[in-house]
């Protein structure tokens, strides 16, 4: 058996190749490019690797133009948290030596001897890697979104709450394209006030707004005049400024959000799984993209449903030494899923009585919200594993059945 480790880099890669006894056979320096990849590919044939029988690969890095090259046919490429790999080094030297090549050694030597602890990239089809690249894309874009609509609003909150106050009688506050258009067209508490009538219908025409111009007119009006404390003149021209510049990142950020929701709600609808996805209550088109994206549809990946509980980071962990233990939550798990669980578990609240009733019996159990949520999640994620397996859609009296009554439990 021949292993692989690779220590990836920006511009060039190391190579080790080492067999069942740790001897290193070969080693190489390779660049990121086309031709760099061949010679990786001819180095693993000429060690044996074949299309029945790659060679598996270990590498810091589940990204990349190498990985894609690396995980064609059936080869395993693991992914090491480069945090494992550091520790694996501390095994055979304490002189805390580094160097690339001896990093790509260690990578070997990890499937060598730990192959079986570690767990290659997941076998998903191509459409899902797909939906899990704009499904990742629009949450960041979506959190970048948020993280700018703050810096604007602790900006303005310096000089300009009248803004502010506008922007609250509106859903999505500053996101939204009203509150944009309006601060471009007075980007000051000053200019606000001077605005006519017209000057704002115009405003919310240019936003899209179609319906109750007149009213929301009225509202503006009334807002901007009312009394406020202002900024000497040049330092509100000066962070009427600051306001124009943060609000074009705040429109890029807003477009990106958008366009890179709609690819989603385009693409998430054509994968097999979507349908059962989706039959899960509080579980939408963009919610359910992002849940796909992080479980992928490799029905191999997790050996059973604790796994995936565990990688969501839903299941709680077991910490005991001695005469001490104590449950806490799972601290290492998939972010981004964790995540959608947790808004997963918030909107099934309303979607699913079963869901809702779950969630009352744990608070009632003594939880914090966030707890009984978290458990809540734990449990949807295991019926979510259960109906991917099988191929079913979600059912509300199996998964949540009614408790017996006191008449079954007495003939019980």
């Amino acid at each position: 058996m021949i292993y692989c480790g690779i220590d990836w880099a920006e511009r060039t890669h190391d190579v080790a190749l080492v067999d069942d006894t740790g001897q290193l056979l070969a080693k190489r320096h390779i660049t990121d490019d086309a031709n760099g990849y061949k010679i990786l590919l001819d180095l693993l044939a000429e060690y044996g690797d074949t299309a029945e029988d790659p060679i598996p690969v270990a590498i810091e890095t589940s990204r990349g133009l190498l990985v894609a090259v690396l995980r064609t046919g059936k080869r395993q490429v693991f992914a090491i948290n480069p945090m494992a790999a550091a520790r694996y080094r501390d095994r055979h030297s304490v002189s805390r030596k580094k160097s690339d090549p001896g990093d790509a050694l260690v990578l070997a030597n990890i499937l060598r001897t730990d192959m079986h602890a570690h767990r290659p990239l997941p076998n998903d089809s191509d459409l899902a890697r797909a939906v899990a690249v704009l499904a990742r894309a629009q949450q960041d874009a979506t959190w970048n979104r948020q993280q700018i609509s703050n810096q604007l609003r602790s900006l303005l909150r310096e000089y300009y709450p009248a803004a502010l106050a506008a922007a609250d009688g509106w859903k999505n506050g500053l996101c939204r394209s009203e509150a944009r258009e309006l601060l471009r067209t007075a980007p000051t508490p000053t200019r606000a006030a001077r605005l006519t009538r017209t000057q704002l219908q115009a405003v919310l025409k240019r936003a899209g707004r179609q319906r109750g111009i007149e009213a929301e007119v009225e509202r503006l009006r009334e807002v901007f005049r009312s009394e406020w404390a202002h900024q000497p003149p040049l330092v509100e021209e000066a962070l009427g400024k600051q306001t124009l510049a943060l609000l074009t990142q705040l429109d890029a950020a807003c477009t990106a959000a958008d366009q890179l929701a709609n690819a989603v709600e385009e693409s998430f609808p054509q994968h097999p799984d979507a349908e059962i996805i989706l039959s899960f209550p509080g579980l939408g088109l963009q919610l359910g993209a992002r849940v796909l994206a992080e479980v992928g549809d490799d029905r191999q990946r997790f050996a059973d449903a604790r796994g995936l509980k565990a990688y969501a980071g839903a299941s709680p962990i077991t910490r005991a030494s001695g005469k001490k233990s104590s449950i806490t939550r799972r601290w290492v798990k998939n972010d981004r899923l964790n995540h959608a669980g947790y808004l997963w578990a918030f909107a099934s609240l309303t979607a699913s009585p079963g869901a809702k009733a779950h969630y009352r019996r744990r608070r009632d159990h003594g939880d914090w919200h966030a707890a009984a949520q978290r458990n809540l999640f734990n449990r949807m994620i295991g019926q979510l594993y259960h109906c991917l397996q099988r191929g079913e859609q979600f059912d509300e009296q199996a998964a949540f059945p009614a408790p017996p009554s006191t008449a079954e439990m007495a003939a019980a």
